[in-house]
């Protein structure tokens, strides 16, 4: 009596590591996270892109995600495929980022608007934003540090 198998789509939902916890990277401070994004970020310098980084409870990174990738001057952010990704890993934690290819590392209007509105949803998740970082060729800017978050 299977009624449904015909026009039923089936989800599946997978998160696999293959990394050992003992050699996660640790996220201690903004320059850990700017560190290890810089290598996801490789190859992007001139499209803006926006990556997050999924953490556990001993902020050890479980993996990341590419949530968008724009042209020169932006992206767009999806806040359900964010939380999506971090469901789907089990993370407590995430760390946004996303790259000013005009190495300008200023947020915008829009950066402090959607870090805040990701920021709401995680609440309702208890899943904590850790930090946005922005990254340029040559450096980094965190919401954190600036107390933005």
């Amino acid at each position: 009596m299977n009624l449904f198998h015909n026009n039923l789509a089936e989800i599946k939902i997978s998160y696999s590591s293959k990394i050992p916890a003992r050699d996660r990277h640790k996220v201690t401070c903004s320059r850990d996270a700017s560190e290890i994004l810089r290598l996801a970020f490789q190859d992007l310098e001139y499209r803006e892109s926006f990556f997050i980084l999924l953490l556990n409870r001993a902020n050890q990174v479980l993996g990341y995600n590419m949530v968008s990738l724009g042209g020169i001057s932006g992206t767009i952010t999806d806040i359900r495929l964010i939380f999506q990704t971090a469901l789907k890993a089990s993370s407590v934690a995430i760390i946004l980022a996303h790259n000013h290819p005009s190495g300008n590392l200023n947020p915008s209007e829009a950066d402090k608007k959607i870090t805040q509105k990701i920021k709401q949803a995680g609440e309702l998740l208890d899943i904590s934003v850790l930090d946005h970082i922005i990254l340029s060729e040559e450096s980094y800017f965190s919401f954190a540090d600036e107390n933005l978050l």
